[in-house]
């Protein structure tokens, strides 16, 4: 398994997100979705397949995870 090289990626957060810092800002690359938390910005990255983004992130719009 090759490293995916992050210098280059374009971190965005949504425009939804609250002003209180707990959000995560993603980025796509050439083969993933890059996750990363945005108060931590030097800390990991979980790395997604694009179908597994796209899955996700429509389950939080539809209020799956809602407590």
């Amino acid at each position: 398994m090759t490293a995916t090289d992050l210098s280059r990626a374009v971190w965005r957060t949504s425009a939804r997100s609250q002003q209180n810092g707990a959000c995560v800002e993603v980025a796509p690359t050439p083969d993933a979705v890059a996750v990363r938390d945005s108060r931590d910005q030097d800390g990991p990255v979980l790395l997604l397949p694009p179908e597994t983004w796209q899955a996700f992130s429509q389950r939080i719009k539809r209020g799956t995870y809602d407590i």
